[in-house]
């Protein structure tokens, strides 16, 4: 299991720049709103060295990383909620994304135009987040309206879901996001969950500036700000010098390139990896045979779970999990010297996944 991130920002922010950057294409791009209207997507390996290390002792036919989904979505207008620049459209396919990476605009450029003339990133962070929340409440406005009669007549669970309509819809017509409303029952969150709200989607923002050495800008200190207010992450980063990287084919070329330009990894991984934390995500690894591979869950997941990230026969006929660290790898250097030290342990339905676990399932179909 992957997830899904969707690239929303203002037209002209660099959105494509870096989406072409992720996934090493050449995306549509222009320095005009509405490029892209149809969202490119594309699958990204998510480097880990931990798979690294376990196939130095572990060999298998092929290494396979777990991945990420990046969705390049048209930049967003004040009035997308409305239907300006086609946005209905656009904030559509924001509800198909399971996070938002919001590439926030700060570098000054004469020759990139920007929709409002000036470079201001909370007032842009101010506008997207204001269509969001405009759009989910009429959605929520929608819902209200189906269940109002039910919970007149004293239906609890019609009760139950209007209550969390209306504290949702307070906190919106305050301009806070849904993301950052706290205090529901698990019923009730599951509930909000289902309404697929676009403010309650997790945001990692990401700060484009022209400088990969100038990350912590005025410009940026903004976003931060902004972020930790609303419970969101950041991440900056310099668009273009990361497509340049990742067009050099050569690993050692592209070192020697990120050495003079002082960066000790790319800002792409850093993206990555926020990602993962923000979304709360961990990954296990399988080893042995035709392939050593990682897979990411969500945190928390138990052992049947995880087993059905891989097929879901593997948590249908669950049995037991047999699991070790990749210290215990490094320490006994193969599986039978891991048995032997009694460092394998035998799991059962309720044991809960930990990052780095390498794990071999038992079932039964």
């Amino acid at each position: 299991m992957g997830f899904t991130c969707g690239l929303v920002g203002l037209p002209n922010v660099g959105k494509s720049t870096l989406f072409g950057a992720l996934t090493r294409t050449k995306a549509q791009s222009g320095n005009y709103a509405f490029t892209t209207i149809e969202p490119n997507s594309g699958i990204v390996h998510v480097l880990d060295p931990r798979l690294e290390t376990i196939s130095q002792y572990i060999k298998a036919d092929k290494i396979v990383p777990t991945t990420i989904k990046f969705v390049d979505i048209a930049g967003l207008i004040k009035g997308a909620s409305k239907g300006e620049g086609l946005g209905n459209k656009f904030l559509g396919h924001i509800r198909e994304v399971d996070a938002i990476a919001h590439v926030v605009r700060c570098f000054e450029d004469s020759n990139v135009p920007h929709v409002a003339d000036t470079i201001d990133p909370a007032d842009d962070i101010d506008t997207i987040n204001m269509e969001l929340m405009i759009a989910d409440a009429e959605t929520l406005a929608r819902r209200k309206a189906k269940i109002e009669k039910l919970a007149k007549s004293g239906n609890k669970e019609a009760l139950m879901h209007l209550s969390v309509i209306e504290k949702v819809m307070i906190n919106i017509n305050n301009n806070f996001p849904a993301r950052t409303i706290t205090g529901f029952s698990e019923e009730e969150q599951s509930f909000l969950n289902s309404l697929t709200l676009l403010s309650s989607k997790p945001v990692l923002y990401i700060c484009n500036v022209m400088d990969p050495n100038d990350t912590d800008s005025t410009l940026v200190q903004k976003v931060k700000k902004i972020a930790e207010a609303d419970g969101s992450s950041t991440v900056a980063l310099a668009g273009k010098i990361e497509g340049e990287i990742m067009e050099i084919e050569d690993a050692e070329e592209r070192q020697m390139f990120m050495d003079e330009m002082g960066l000790k990894e790319t800002g792409l991984d850093r993206m990555i990896i926020a990602g993962y934390r923000l979304l709360q995500l961990v990954t296990f690894f399988t080893a042995g045979g035709k392939e050593n591979r990682a897979w990411t869950i969500n945190k928390n997941s138990t052992a049947p779970q995880a087993a059905g990230a891989i097929h879901t026969d593997f948590e249908k006929g669950f049995i037991r999990a047999e699991v070790y660290g990749l210290d215990d790898l490094i320490q006994h250097k193969n599986e039978s010297l891991i048995k032997e030290a009694g460092k394998l342990r035998v799991e059962g339905k309720d044991y809960v996944v930990q990052d780095g676990d390498i794990v071999h399932f038992r079932f039964n179909v």
